[in-house]
């Protein structure tokens, strides 16, 4: 799920790119980018963490 959100914002970053918008919308877009790869990172090492402690 948090995958696809990523997918979805990189690509409007991508056209944000191509059609040349307004550096604001484009680096907002980045931040948002940022944080939502930052969060699937930390879910991922959670996960990962969640399941050493299992063992």
């Amino acid at each position: 799920m948090l995958n696809d959100e990523i997918c979805k914002l990189r690509e409007k970053l991508n056209e944000s790119i191509i059609n040349h918008e307004d550096y604001n919308i484009t680096y907002k877009l980045s931040i948002e980018l940022d944080e939502l790869i930052a969060k699937y990172y930390k879910e991922g090492i959670a996960k990962k963490d969640k399941r050493k402690s299992k063992k």
